[in-house]
């Protein structure tokens, strides 16, 4: 298997211009460790992880220790232009092609210690492989990946994808999709209702080739209580 058969395709991005705060929100709305850097053209230029930011607000909160004393969770979402102009994106980047072998993609992420990596084509940020996909990948497959997928397995995962990307009330990514041996799985949180998970299926079995659909459920994202 290969990267573009378990890719994360709509990828969440920011901008070289965009300030710490908004990079903060965007993580933790999402649900994300890290975010890559894009130009104006879609040309990788950077990635930021949850640690550079920490790592920068803390340095931040080092900075302005002796003027006052302030938790550096409340400095982390103030207005402060001074540390968005500070923040220094990681610009050396570890990237695959969308051909890239997954096992090749396995070896990278343990030898580099990184939790995703970004997929190029030509310069341009085409997805994302990160551990979890890896994870799914090996469900799908039995424990292996190494060998390729049939052209069949890519046009059935495309053709169903294609199909999603026109349903409104389809919530799922690109990452949740992989097909093996004309089987697709499916990934979907377990909160997701009833109906959408047999739209699902319906829409995979309706695509030709097509000889059966694994559903594999996944923990909702614990949403933290209020104080």
């Amino acid at each position: 298997m290969r990267a573009m058969d378990v890719m994360t395709t709509n990828v969440v991005t920011v901008g070289p211009a965009t300030s710490v705060q908004e990079v903060a929100k965007i993580l933790s709305e999402r649900n994300i460790s890290g975010v890559p850097v894009v130009d104006a053209e879609n040309r990788l230029v950077g990635i930021v992880s949850e640690g550079d930011l920490l790592h920068r607000v803390e340095t931040g909160t080092e900075r302005r220790v002796q003027r006052r004393r302030r938790s550096w969770w409340l400095d982390q979402f103030d207005a402060d232009e001074e540390l968005a102009r500070n923040y220094v994106m990681t610009r050396e980047v570890v990237t695959v092609g969308d051909t890239t072998d997954l096992a090749e993609i396995a070896n990278l992420l343990e030898t580099k210690r990184i939790k995703r990596v970004p997929v190029v084509r030509d310069g341009k940020l085409v997805g994302i492989v990160s551990r979890a996909n890896l994870v799914r990948a090996l469900a799908a497959v039995g424990g292996q990946l190494a060998g390729d997928v049939a052209s069949d397995d890519r046009t059935i995962r495309q053709r169903l994808l294609a199909e999603l990307r026109e349903q409104p009330w389809v919530h799922t990514w690109a990452a949740d999709i992989i097909v093996r041996d004309g089987v697709v799985h499916i990934w979907v949180g377990d909160d997701r209702p009833q109906a959408e998970k047999e739209a699902l299926r319906i829409a995979a079995e309706n695509i030709a080739g097509v000889r059966g659909v694994e559903e594999h459920l996944v923990p909702a994202p614990m949403i933290p209580p209020a104080f």
